[in-house]
């Protein structure tokens, strides 16, 4: 997966959770959580629909790689290009 199908993704499952999310003006490296104001829930629904779509496990120890749209992305070409 390139990092632009990663971000991609990310953004799907974002909306799918936060469906007015301003991801366009959203800083690369802003606190999706933070910024989105997500709380464990949401943010475990995000890591699970992200998991499923991206074909790849995502554990709990990841979750700091999940962070901001540009650790998403690093963290999804890699994990991705890992299980290829």
């Amino acid at each position: 997966m390139t990092p632009d199908q990663a971000r991609s993704l990310v953004s799907k499952q974002i909306r799918f959770i936060v469906p007015d999310a301003d991801l366009d003006g959203l800083p690369p490296d802003a606190d999706l959580r933070r910024t989105l104001e997500l709380d464990s829930l949401d943010f475990l629904e995000f890591v699970e629909r992200l998991s499923k779509d991206a074909g790849v496990r995502i554990d709990e120890d990841d979750y700091p790689s999940l962070a901001t749209m540009e650790s998403c992305q690093a963290f999804l070409a890699a994990r991705t290009a890992a299980s290829d």
